[in-house]
């Protein structure tokens, strides 16, 4: 990432990723058997309750389906004329929605963990919605096998690539996806509020730390860029 060195994004989004998978665990457990951020386990789902057999579920996928899509598609939309890799204000703002959504679901889990199915549509659909905006996040900050949702392809390079690749940061990333899930249905026996409240925590503390970077950044090329000006001015 340029200006930035490739290991605080690398970290940020690794936390993102344990968030993730916290949030995956609740929507999953707690909330109907969807997931908030793995599409193709929602793919699934529906694909095979297309011969009406069994009584798969079909509202839920659904409409999780389509709210992560509607949130890839506005952080998306929102990052299209940001520099590619470099975190900026709007890496934050995004990040802070997803904040908003996820601590705005947990009141709804509060006093029970299952809030009935109008409730459980509404929390899992702004879940997904979160965590699709934070899918185009990170793609965005393009971060070599930390997608942050999900871990598929991830799982595929370490298996297949050989020698030579970066296999220390590809086991990390699924050990940190697998550790916030366990990390997540560990706190459902608190109530299932308290882990969406943990994940938006780590989600708000990673948008102070990036944008906190991307200040000293700022100052230091402002810093670079007056010396370079004051030299030519001198040299005049």
């Amino acid at each position: 990432m340029p200006g930035q060195g490739q290991g605080l994004p690398l970290v940020l989004l690794m936390v993102l990723t344990f968030a993730a998978g916290m949030v995956d665990a609740v929507s999953f457990l707690s909330l109907g058997g969807v997931f908030a951020g793995n599409m193709t386990g929602n793919l699934i789902i529906l694909g095979a309750a297309v011969p009406g057999t069994g009584s798969l579920p079909v509202l839920g996928p659904a409409v999780v389906l389509a709210a992560f899509a509607a949130g890839a598609a506005l952080g998306g939309l929102a990052l299209r004329s940001a520099p590619p890799k470099v975190w900026a204000g709007r890496h934050t703002a995004l990040l802070c929605a997803v904040v908003a959504l996820v601590a705005g679901s947990a009141p709804a889990l509060l006093a029970r963990d299952h809030p009935g199915e109008t409730g459980a549509l509404l929390v899992s659909g702004a879940l997904a919605l979160a965590l699709g905006g934070q899918a185009a996040t990170a793609r965005h900050l393009a971060v070599r096998d930390v997608p942050t949702v999900v871990v598929t392809s991830t799982l595929t390079g370490l298996m297949a690539d050989g020698r030579g690749q970066p296999w220390v940061r590809r086991a990390v990333v699924l050990a940190t996806m697998g550790a916030g899930a366990a990390a997540g249905a560990g706190l459902i026996g608190l109530g299932a509020a308290w882990a969406l409240l943990a994940a938006a925590a780590l989600a708000l503390a990673v948008a102070v730390v990036g944008q906190s970077a991307a200040r000293g950044r700022s100052r230091t090329a402002a810093r670079v860029v007056k010396s370079t000006t004051n030299r030519v001015d001198r040299a005049g």
